[in-house]
């Protein structure tokens, strides 16, 4: 056989030859980008950036905390700024944008876009609210107060009980009024102060920290404390109900480290019991917090708390880092406290876990559960602020001290969170059992003058509505299910004959359309089509029976899930107003 050349190929046509570089060859270095590719970082903003940061760690966990004291000094989220903070913690802009969008309370500006004015007034337009007259004052704030005040309808703020409840900057406005956040804006009250409550000196002198103290010397068993839990049927009171002593159990069984991760972002509109508790006695959640560690073997304790309870954050931060300072007792785990960012999805735990990770806040697909690889891929003890705040006071007065508490069968203490047209509406600490008539009449005073009870949402915007002739209903975990309605958070809106089952239905859908972080097309489609469905004059009943179906069996999580309730129940309770 005859070789051609190499510079020939079989055609007898000249070619170069590139020849291939051999093994151990040097090769030709690219230059390197002088920056990473994307939006180039300006100077100045990379300097704002690193002296707001200061000394703080610049790990990945810690970008949600860091996006907010970039809003919280210029009141808004430019370009530049995100650009230079994806630099300084070593991130991807993309990454850090895809963060910042999901959270409702970080504004973003682009290049050339329009600042924020330099106030925001938050106007709740929750379901409590809207019945108190939210939207009038929605429609007449803007008049008033002007260009330099940004007036914006919110979800709930966690302040049902002072309907219409309203934000300057940060400052709450209860049963607001025009006049009253125009004198706010006036003053420049827009920061929130903790108001007064039990701190340490005062809780320690009533016995507080006592039980902690004998848990970390020793004198407690872990079994016997995991037991009385179990005996005392406490379960979480942040909506799923799961046996608090069973959990300990499960965790505790995992291989360590082991973390903790507590909800404190009571989303659910209709809630705000958390934030009474805390804003009167913290001390008695944090001891119940860390016997729990002790008893489960946790090292490090993340606190996710809700972005509207300024005043609680300022309390936290003070009480904790003085706990640090001067410890009730040796060998304590860490404690973080994280911000939340206006995201009602992070209420459910995995959701939370991923915003405590600084991502956005989408649930997780289960198994596995958060109890076997939680944060950081750990095994997690999370938990409701209400379960822990009542430890230390079963742990004391014994398991069968509150077991005994509840009625028609039911056991335990309930703390209900009522709003609407009650007379003195609140957080009621009753039996477990009780029934929505006897709320109200023992707990409540009656309804409000000129009201006729007429319906009730038992548990929040997803715990469905059931008409004023089904009031002999035990209010408990298990007992509502067969209604299509669950008792969640116990968060209880009672409506008058002023009321429509059908309005507040448009408002709680209204409310899961927006707060859908449209992970999974059931949801963030469904919760869209069933809004613009039930807005209309005449409901599609057929239509809307389907869609409920498959948003119950295709949503990832509990949001798509139970989203349909309202509307299911205003079928099948209050077909009257359909017609």
């Amino acid at each position: 056989m005859n070789h051609l050349p190499n510079s020939i190929n079989k055609q007898g046509l000249d070619k170069k030859v590139i020849p291939i570089a051999l093994q151990g060859q040097a090769q030709v270095r690219q230059r390197k980008r002088e920056a990473p590719k994307g939006r180039r970082v300006d100077p100045r903003a990379l300097d704002e950036v690193q002296l707001l940061l200061g000394n703080s760690s610049r790990q990945s966990d810690l970008l949600i905390e860091h996006l907010h004291k970039i809003q919280d000094r210029f009141g808004h989220l430019s370009a530049a700024h995100l650009a230079a903070l994806a630099q300084e913690m070593q991130m991807a802009q993309a990454s850090v944008y895809e963060v910042a969008s999901f959270y409702h309370h970080f504004d973003i500006v682009k290049e050339g876009g329009q600042v924020p004015a330099p106030l925001t007034v938050r106007v709740c337009d929750g379901l409590s609210c809207e019945m108190a007259g939210a939207k009038d004052l929605l429609n007449k704030l803007p008049s008033i107060l002007g260009l330099q005040v940004r007036v914006i309808a919110v979800p709930c703020i966690g302040r049902c009980e002072q309907a219409p409840a309203a934000l300057v900057g940060q400052h709450p406005v209860s049963n607001a009024s025009c006049d009253s956040i125009t004198n706010k804006v006036h003053a420049g009250q827009f920061t929130h102060l903790p108001e007064a409550y039990t701190d340490r000196i005062a809780y320690e002198s009533a016995g507080g920290y006592q039980l902690l103290k004998q848990c970390m010397a020793g004198d407690k068993e872990v079994d016997s404390v995991i037991q009385i839990m179990e005996d005392a049927s406490l379960r979480g009171l942040g909506g799923a109900g799961f046996p608090t002593g069973r959990k300990w159990r499960i965790v505790r069984a995992e291989i360590g480290p082991r973390l903790m991760a507590v909800n404190i972002d009571e989303g659910e509109p209709g809630t705000f019991k958390d934030r009474v508790y805390l804003e009167r006695d913290p001390h008695r959640f944090i001891e119940g917090m860390l016997i729990s560690a002790w008893a489960v073997g946790i090292q490090k304790i993340y606190i996710y708390l809700r972005d509207e309870y300024h005043g609680c954050r300022a309390l936290l931060e003070t009480e904790l880092a003085n706990l640090k300072a001067n410890p009730p007792a040796m060998g304590l785990p860490d404690i973080e406290l994280r911000r939340g960012a206006g995201a009602y999805i992070c209420g459910e735990e995995s959701a939370m876990i991923e915003s405590i990770e600084g991502k956005r806040g989408m649930p997780r697909l289960r198994p596995p559960y958060v109890a076997q690889v939680g944060l950081f891929g750990r095994p997690t003890l999370e938990h409701n602020f209400e379960t822990l705040y009542w430890v230390r006071e079963i742990l004391e007065k014994g398991a069968s001290w509150f077991a005994s508490q509840g009625r028609r069968g039911r056991k335990g203490l309930r703390s209900f969170s009522i709003s609407g047209r009650v007379k003195n509406p609140g957080v009621k600490l009753a039996p477990a059992g009780i029934t929505i008539q006897e709320l109200i009449d023992e707990h409540c005073g009656g309804m409000q003058e000129g009201h006729t009870f007429y319906g009730y949402l038992p548990g929040g915007a997803s715990g469905g509505i059931l008409p004023a002739h089904m009031n002999s209903i035990p209010l408990d975990f298990d007992t509502l299910q067969a209604y299509g309605c669950f008792i969640g958070s116990a968060a209880v809106i009672v409506l008058s004959d002023h009321d429509s089952a059908v309005q507040a239905a448009r408002n709680m859908m209204k409310f899961f359309e927006h707060e859908s972080c449209g992970q999974c097309t059931p949801c963030r489609v469904g919760t869209a089509k069933a809004s613009q469905l039930i807005g209309q004059a005449q409901w599609d009943v057929t239509l809307l029976t389907e869609l409920s179906q498959v948003m119950r069996d295709a949503s990832i999580c509990g949001l798509g899930q139970a989203a349909p309730n309202p509307v299911e129940c205003v079928i099948k309770y209050f077909p009257k107003e359909l017609i």
